[in-house]
């Protein structure tokens, strides 16, 4: 199923997706597959620990391809789409392994979504995001905006199609950082080597945590956690950090 809408490079156990479509790297039914596939692959690769999404040019991307649109007169056909659809997202969320958004570019609608499932996002100082869908004669993206923003401002996106610049979204604490157009990329990769310098059992384990305290109440979120603490700590790679430490040396982690 491999295509070059989406490259795959790994090198020191991070891997860079880049989003390959110009101009504006629409979202198309290609593209999604192969997103799938390379987070699928991530999840059971060990030469991957970290997972950096960018995206070629000067767009990250504008969002779904409107020239793809299902047919609704088709029996079966939008619901396939939508599938596939939320499916893109799941598959970069469920990843066993970290995944950093970095945004060189407008991220809109569909690419505003890609990046909402990522575990960490930052972007460069000319990036924009927004969901148009209301623009382009479509509704959607609000359970992707609910994650961040408040009802208020949730309902001014929907409603407006504004576009916000990263400055206000890190000002809002909704992104990690924002830099220089050339510098975006290094400083992704340096968060991603920090990231793959650790234990692997225990940066799989904290996604799982992450991803489902969400969903619990503080009481059981924190139980929740103290589980995976007392699974981890029988691990090689604890007993190694630990060993490590006390000798004032780097920790070689081997995944068990």
């Amino acid at each position: 199923m491999s295509s070059d809408t989406v490259t795959l490079e790994v090198a020191d156990y991070v891997a860079v997706a880049t989003l390959n479509r110009p101009p504006v790297n629409a979202i198309n039914a290609e593209m999604r597959d192969r997103l799938i596939e390379i987070f699928d692959e991530a999840t059971d690769r060990s030469d991957i620990r970290v997972v950096v999404l960018t995206a070629q040019g000067k767009v990250f991307s504008a969002g779904a391809d409107l020239k793809q649109r299902p047919d609704a007169a088709k029996p079966g056909s939008y619901w396939h789409h939508n599938r596939i659809t939320r499916e893109t997202g799941n598959s970069i969320k469920e990843c066993a392994k970290p995944v950093i958004a970095a945004v060189n570019g407008a991220a809109l609608g569909a690419g505003f979504g890609l990046i909402a499932a990522c575990d960490i996002m930052m972007a460069s100082e000319n990036a924009m995001f927004g969901m148009p869908e209301i623009d382009v004669g479509l509704a959607g993206g609000a359970a992707m905006l609910n994650q961040f923003f408040s009802r208020s401002f949730v309902r001014r996106l929907m409603f407006t199609g504004d576009r916000l610049p990263a400055a206000e979204l890190h000002r809002l604490g909704i992104i990690d950082s924002v830099w220089a157009p050339d510098q975006l990329l290094p400083e992704a990769l340096k968060m991603a080597a920090r990231i793959a310098s650790k234990s692997p059992m225990g940066i799989k384990l904290a996604k799982v945590s992450t991803n489902l305290v969400e969903l619990m109440s503080p009481k059981d979120a924190y139980r929740f956690e103290q589980n995976f603490t007392y699974e981890l700590s029988k691990t090689e790679d604890a007993r190694e950090a630990r060993t490590a430490q006390l000798e004032k040396r780097k920790p070689v982690f081997k995944g068990r």
